[in-house]
């Protein structure tokens, strides 16, 4: 079973930020609908700074030694996590990412795709394999993307054999340990066994000159982490990084 949905979000500056929530008509109504695919509005929580939105300062050190770690715990972190927050264990829903595409919204033009082979040997060894494999992405772009105002990013994945309530992902992406800027994403419920597309309206704030050439000029400091929780419970994070001279 097949499942769509348009998640439009907003990232403010961090002086600025200020909280803001929808609905979710596809889970109200308990995500049954039998036609192939579902269009559900997504909550999206807008703010970056966690002192205007009262969640209290936290460190990865802590966060490390948690039993559990919740959206709370990430939305008051300072910078960039040097280590992954949880272990691939913790996706018990068997939750996979097949597909992802970034495109610029008033062109249409697509910056960025990629899709994950099927995978094909049932027969190796996972002890061999990184337990980090596909946790970590390298992006290039071109410094006019610094400019964009509204990108739309399209995720694929699919579910294993349990449900899951109140799927949501939280990224916060960094220059240095400078917040950029924070997107809070609700998916809301998901089927087991179901595929899921879902497009991210990734709406951002304006940067200053010298906040962009210094991007430019430092590729892979502008860092990303990406939170996936259900219930309130942190089962995924993956992590990426950026360079902007692509192209000059």
């Amino acid at each position: 079973m097949s499942y769509s949905c348009t998640n439009r979000g907003n990232s403010q500056d961090p002086s600025s930020a200020k909280k803001a929530a929808g609905n979710n008509p596809g889970r109200d109504t308990g995500g049954t609908d039998s036609s192939p695919k579902q269009t559900a509005t997504m909550k999206v929580k807008k703010g970056c700074n966690s002192a205007e939105v009262g969640v209290p300062v936290t460190t990865e050190e802590d966060l490390l030694t948690s039993a559990v770690v919740t959206p709370e715990d990430v939305l008051g972190l300072q910078k960039i996590t040097e280590n992954y927050l949880c272990s691939p264990d913790e996706n018990i829903f068997n939750i996979d990412f097949t597909r992802f595409k970034i495109r610029d919204m008033e062109t249409g033009t697509v910056l960025f795709e990629i899709t994950k082979p099927p995978s094909t040997d049932k027969t190796g060894d996972k002890r061999d394999m990184d337990p980090n494999a596909g946790r970590f992405v390298r992006y290039q772009f071109t410094p006019a993307f610094l400019r964009l105002r509204q990108v739309g990013a399209t995720v694929e994945f699919t579910v294993g054999d349990l449900p899951i309530e109140n799927f949501r992902m939280i990224e916060r992406h960094y220059f240095r340990e400078r917040l950029l800027k924070s997107f809070d994403f609700e998916f809301g419920f998901c089927m087991p066994k179901s595929k899921n597309t879902c497009e991210h309206i990734y709406e951002f704030p304006p940067l200053s000159e010298d906040s962009i050439r210094e991007m430019i000029l430092h590729p892979y400091e502008t860092q990303s982490d990406s939170f996936y929780f259900v219930d309130n419970k942190l089962v995924m994070h993956n992590k990426a990084d950026y360079s902007y001279n692509g192209g000059t």
